[in-house]
């Protein structure tokens, strides 16, 4: 195994989405990741459109590739033993399990500290502790309903709406990935693990803040919160002669370069437009400029003429249309695989590049409990155990 995060060892306590793209991201960069799953397996395996045998939807094997799969039911204790045994040997153990039922079962940080003073615990949580909304359910949805991310689109469309992804589950996951080679760091140099708290909640009311607190960042506030070019109606793809392409010239020499593609050389001078502080000013009219002007060429015509002007912009590109998309296809991204049990499936590979190496065995979203054997003789059980432990449905073996 190779990678930044070769030889880290992680227990994946996690289902549907945040908790398996945060551990995915581990295990693509090298780390072990032993993905434990309770009677029936991950949720996801079934709730997902797309799929050509049960428990082994699309959505499941894009977020599981490169783990082993361990099936136990923890309520018994055979299974809970198992899953200790599993602790005390990890570096890190990630759960997005309600804390409280961590708790209840012994799994809360400070009972396993005692166990293994080196590891790292990361709890991915839906609302931070301290506050009122500790402990509630949630899923993605109700995270962008609180967070703002849909009061962010009701200001731009008139209408409170989610994106049309589990963005909060991507965002906060890949967080929690990235706390946990912070915490890794330092462990490094203290040699003791620490507890990581990953609220999604207050992560996600980060990046809205970020982006939209503006001039309410002073007290008292100077003007309106939000970003008025990004919550403009015309923030989007603009239509063409045959299709749409996004343009986006931030600089005075894009800007201008632009003016002048369009035949309107006139609006460098224009003092809405004259400057960088003068178009965020003015940004409705040079979005509706923007917006208006491009119905006489094809998409691949601006892109065309952009390009050599070197002004952002890009076709724009539908779901289906990344299947084709040229740059994709000169990078490799998407990779053709045989699956045991799904015979050919398409994935996307690794996106980022480290000059010290990658991992190089890459491995299939595992089948519900198809490593449960060997991993329990890993950690010492014998066949008889493993035989007693099958007959308590205890375990899961496929």
């Amino acid at each position: 195994m190779s990678g930044p995060l070769g030889g880290v060892r992680v227990v994946d306590l996690t289902t549907i989405v945040i908790g398996p793209i945060c551990t995915r991201t581990l295990a693509d960069y090298g780390a072990e990741v032993i993905k434990v799953e309770a009677p029936g397996g991950d949720l996801l395996r079934t709730m997902a459109e797309g799929s050509r045998n049960p428990g082994m939807s699309g959505k499941f094997i894009n977020f599981n590739r490169n783990k082993r799969s361990i099936g136990l039911d923890i309520k018994k204790p055979e299974g809970l033993d198992a899953l200790l045994r599993l602790i005390d040997r990890a570096d890190v153990f990630v759960s997005n399990v309600r804390p409280e039922a961590l708790a209840r079962a012994g799994l809360d940080h400070t009972s396993l500290v005692k166990r293994n003073p080196r590891l790292i615990h990361c709890s991915i949580l839906a609302f931070g502790r301290g506050g009122r909304y500790f402990n509630r359910p949630a899923y993605d949805p109700v995270i962008q309903s609180l967070s703002g991310v849909a009061g962010t689109i009701a200001r731009a469309t008139g209408e409170p709406r989610f994106v049309p992804m589990v963005m909060t589950d991507h965002t906060s996951g890949l967080i929690a990935a990235q706390a946990i080679g912070f915490a890794l760091y330092r462990r490094e140099k203290t040699g003791v693990g620490e507890a990581i708290d990953v609220p999604m909640l207050e992560n996600m009311a980060s990046f809205v803040s970020s982006e939209h607190l503006g001039a309410a960042t002073f007290d008292p506030p100077v003007g309106p919160t939000g970003d008025g070019r990004l919550l403009s109606p015309n923030y989007k793809p603009v239509p063409t002669k045959d299709g749409y392409v996004t343009v986006r010239p931030n600089t005075n020499a894009q800007a201008f370069a632009f003016f002048d593609a369009i035949g309107r050389p006139e609006l460098k001078t224009d003092p809405r437009f004259d400057s960088a502080a003068s178009r965020t000013k003015n940004a409705a009219a040079y979005f509706e400029v923007q917006a208006t002007c491009l119905g006489h060429k094809t998409t691949d015509e601006w892109v065309e003429l952009f390009d050599k002007l070197d002004v952002p912009a890009a076709r724009y590109n539908t779901i289906d249309d990344l299947l084709t998309d040229p740059h994709l296809k000169d990078v490799g991204f998407y990779k053709e695989e045989q699956h045991p049990s799904e015979g050919k499936i398409r994935r996307s590979k690794l996106a980022n590049v480290f000059s010290g190496g990658a991992r190089e065995n890459e491995t299939h979203a595992p089948l519900y409990g198809e490593h449960t054997r060997e991993i329990l003789v890993e950690l010492g059980y014998g066949a008889a155990d493993i035989g007693k432990m099958v007959d308590a449905k205890a375990v899961k073996i496929s």
